[in-house]
């Protein structure tokens, strides 16, 4: 068998739905963290691996990415018919490790305000490393990757362009890196607005008690009197329009040019006042005949 095979320069099949990197050339990270992420990619020495993979992800034949607690899984449509399988793999935190950096957090108020409100300030990096822990892989060995791929290169173009794509997703949702050590934001967020100290959510104190439940009261309940005409007080349409998902932020890997948040604004405002037409509609009195 020849070791040194020659493998044919093939063309990626075209796929539509694919995540498409916003950067068109240059960098894919733009925040610290993006970028960080970038940079140390490029200290592993796969250079040439991110250079072809660029393509990839600028194309969109990344198809999916799931990124959870150690594991960022995906689908890369390359030459042959059916996609390849990519997995990426780095050691979540355990629970003692995560305890030691939520209290970090708290002993920094800044930090801990910053990340409450959904930031990601810059000195958050050392203060995971004051815990003896490293928030980014320090070498490729930590990152352990697979693609089902015939590719023998390790990474790949394929795993290497969801490297690249995670630098743009890492822009947007900076917690993702806390997901991928094995915390979601919200529960990260519980851990440091708590005032329990314990690592074991099920810790209770001795002393702790469960309140008993209120008595059911049913008596009377379908005779109740008619709501007061000024129950519903002021009704107006809201001066923000999609404010929900605003405040949930961009769709993570949304595949359209389009902007969701712009597209979504309009359809919420016209039902806004739809539903106030129908509000004004029940509440005008009837007419006598």
């Amino acid at each position: 068998m020849n070791w040194y095979q020659h493998y044919e320069r093939t063309e990626p099949r075209t796929v539509k739905g694919g995540i498409k990197a916003k950067s068109k050339r240059g960098a894919f990270g733009t925040t610290w963290w993006g970028e960080r992420w970038e940079e140390t990619l490029h200290g592993f020495g796969i250079d040439s691996r991110l250079q072809r993979a660029k393509r990839y992800a600028r194309k969109g034949q990344v198809l999916a990415i799931e990124v959870e607690a150690g594991q960022v899984t995906s689908e890369v449509q390359g030459s042959r018919s059916d996609p390849y399988e990519v997995t990426i793999r780095l050691r979540p935190y355990d629970e003692t490790e995560w305890g030691e950096i939520v209290e970090a957090f708290r002993r920094q108020p800044y930090f801990a305000a910053a990340l409450l409100a959904g930031d990601m300030p810059s000195g958050v990096e050392a203060i995971v490393e004051r815990a003896g822990l490293t928030l980014f892989p320090e070498r490729e060995a930590d990152l352990k990757t697979n693609c089902s791929c015939p590719d023998w290169s390790n990474p790949c173009k394929h795993i290497a362009a969801v490297y690249l794509l995670l630098a743009e997703e890492f822009d947007r949702d900076p917690f993702l890196l806390f997901r991928l050590r094995g915390m979601r934001q919200g529960a990260l967020m519980d851990r440091i607005g708590s005032s329990d100290t314990s690592t074991d959510p099920e810790a209770a104190s001795p002393n702790d008690s469960t309140p008993a439940p209120a008595p059911l009261q049913t008596d009377g309940f379908w005779d109740a009197p008619d709501l007061p005409s000024t129950m519903y007080g002021s009704v107006e349409t809201p001066s923000t329009h999609a404010a929900l998902p605003k405040q949930l932020g961009k769709f993570p890997f949304w595949r359209s040019d389009v902007d969701l948040l712009n597209t979504l604004e309009p359809v919420y405002e016209a039902a806004s006042e739809a539903g106030m037409k129908a509000f004004e509609a029940e509440a005008a009195p009837a007419e006598s005949p």
